[in-house]
């Protein structure tokens, strides 16, 4: 089975400048789980949401690569019957002709496998 999170927005710190480290700033979350609902059950949705807000709220993150790869560790701390993941962070008003985003994938096997990188 296969969940989806497209397009979750949220205002937090993160970043590296001076005034990103005081005034929050708009994020977007994509998320891509499989999992074994047959073996597990399923996954609740507004829980992984509210679980995403929180690491994102509370981190206060200097990259955005340090947020997406706490964000990993803790969905699969959180959700074990995870088998694979894929996660995109963006910032999507940092420029103005253009999203900025990190992406990466992971196997709960093969634990972390690159499938992005910053545009």
């Amino acid at each position: 089975m296969k969940i989806e999170i497209r397009e979750f927005r949220l205002e937090a710190i993160i970043g590296i400048l001076p005034e990103e480290r005081h005034t929050p700033q708009a994020l977007i979350v994509d998320l891509e789980a499989e999992y074994s609902y047959a073996a597990q059950g399923f996954l609740d949705y507004a829980q992984l949401c509210e679980l995403i807000r929180h690491i994102l709220l509370e981190g206060k993150f200097s990259l955005l690569e340090e947020a997406l790869l706490v964000l990993k560790e803790r969905i699969f701390e959180n959700y074990p019957h995870i088998d694979y993941l894929f996660l995109r962070l963006s910032k999507p008003d940092i420029l103005s002709d253009c999203r900025v985003a990190v992406s990466e994938s992971w196997s709960s096997v093969t634990s972390a496998h690159s499938e992005g990188s910053e545009i």
